[in-house]
């Protein structure tokens, strides 16, 4: 199938638009420019699909139709009766026409089984009326991936700076929901599960003292804090550029987000990340990361965010997002012990990792491979596309746990699936708080 190259629809759209001028038409350079773009977006494979598109850009009046059903048929068909093939009664024959003004006779059509005859071909006549006719074989248009696709599929490892300023752009549009938790407050409802005793009472009193109208409260909602931890070491590199633009229109979106980096230390970027103008807070962040592209220690990264945010109530009833490849260079055994503590305060659990994207991967490396039983889901991150199905990933509200645990401890011998022991682990033990982080009444984030 021929693909929207082989034409220059910009100039067929122009070249179309002279000769709807010609005829009477009231066509303008933008309505050239909008038919070529409905070309595009449509992609038609039949002359009938071809004609309504057309007709929607170029027609604003029901007295244009004749003219523009002469133009048209002349133009791509000069056979085609139009009313034989969108079927409206209403439509002038060509039978009808002077013979001035009748298209020129088609030359031979191929065969039924040749390319080209029912499958996409037409002939075009892009000369004016006084020029001399050139007939040239075309194919219906059909619209090629456009740009703006190709970034989407593309992977962030193979942007270069220009490609990576417009992904930006793109991922800005991109909306990052949390579920919604019921708070505390109640509000005034129609069909509310509670009885507002108060406003009953207080409306009963133009009825002489009898409630006549119940008034109903139902519990309020607010999105749950979301909390984007993301790894800035060597290996992830080619990704973090695009994570942190992912970080700034999450902060920047007005709803409660939370955004921090990691590679040997972690780095909280929320105010950093603040403020109107995305590339100073990307240098800001830049700036006060002083490990970037350094080592990867993802448990301790963890285990700092556990003992100086987590324990405060940043990660209680949040939506917690791991963006890393779980390449640990410490022990692995630390990273369990933190998801295990942060499974147990926050509302969900999302492991990005880039690799995930590629064929046959199983996420065999040590800190994946630890922290996936405690993940409620584990989605790639390597393109725009994919952050998508990232954006799914934050915005549902099940748990997958069990079905993680369950791979995580298939194969187990039975000395392996043994009960837990009733003496707190390490992981549950008092963690001294550092000075001047001790827990506050109101607001639990610095």
């Amino acid at each position: 199938m021929p693909e929207l190259g082989t034409i220059d629809l910009p100039a067929l759209s122009t070249r179309l638009g002279q000769r709807l001028r010609a005829a009477g038409v009231p066509t303008t350079p933008e309505r050239a420019s909008r038919f070529a773009e409905a070309v595009a977006l449509v992609r038609p494979v039949r002359r009938s699909q071809l004609y309504w598109t057309a007709r929607s850009v170029f027609v604003s009046s029901q007295t244009q139709l004749p003219s523009f059903d002469r133009v048209f048929a002349a133009v791509f068909d000069p056979a085609l009766e139009p009313d034989e093939e969108r079927g409206d009664p209403y439509s002038p024959t060509l039978s009808g026409l002077r013979p001035s003004e009748r298209p020129p006779a088609p030359q031979a059509r191929s065969a039924p089984g040749e390319r080209g005859s029912d499958e996409a071909g037409m002939r075009v006549s892009l000369s004016s009326p006084g020029e001399d006719r050139t007939e040239l074989e075309v194919k219906v248009p059909l619209a090629p991936a456009s740009e703006e696709e190709r970034l989407r599929r593309k992977s962030f490892e193979a942007l270069d700076p220009d490609e990576l300023e417009r992904i930006r752009r793109m991922m800005a549009a991109l909306e990052l929901a949390a579920p919604r938790r019921r708070a505390r407050r109640r509000r005034r409802a129609r069909r509310g599960e509670h009885l507002d005793l108060r406003r009953t009472l207080r409306g009963s009193l133009r009825t002489g003292g009898d409630p006549m109208t119940l008034a109903r409260r139902t519990r309020r909602t607010r999105p749950r804090r979301l909390v984007l931890i993301c790894d800035v070491s060597g290996s992830m590199e080619p990704y973090a550029r695009a994570y942190l633009h992912l970080l700034t229109s999450a902060v920047a979106s007005g709803a409660p987000a939370e955004a921090f980096v990691f590679a040997t230390r972690l780095t909280r970027l929320t105010r950093a990340l603040g403020g109107r103008n995305p590339e100073a807070a990307i240098q800001r962040a830049v700036a006060a990361a002083p490990d970037w592209s350094s080592g990867t220690r993802i448990g301790e990264a963890l285990q700092s965010f556990n003992d100086r945010y987590g324990r405060r109530g940043m990660a209680r009833g949040a939506v917690l997002v791991v963006l890393s490849d779980g390449w640990e260079r410490a022990d692995p055994a630390l990273v369990g012990r933190e998801m295990e503590r942060l499974g147990r305060l926050a509302h969900r659990i999302i492991w990005v990792n880039p690799r995930a994207g590629a064929a046959g991967f199983s996420p065999g490396a040590g800190g994946m491979a630890a922290a996936l039983p405690h993940c409620d889901a584990l989605v790639s991150g390597h393109s725009l596309e994919a952050m998508y199905e990232v954006a799914e990933a934050i915005a549902a509200d099940d748990s997958s746990r069990d079905r993680f645990r369950a791979a995580d401890q298939k194969g187990a011998t039975p000395a392996d699936a043994s009960l837990p022991s009733a003496e707190r682990t390490e992981a549950q033990r008092p963690v001294p708080m550092p000075s001047g982080y001790g827990p506050k009444r109101g607001r639990t984030t610095p």
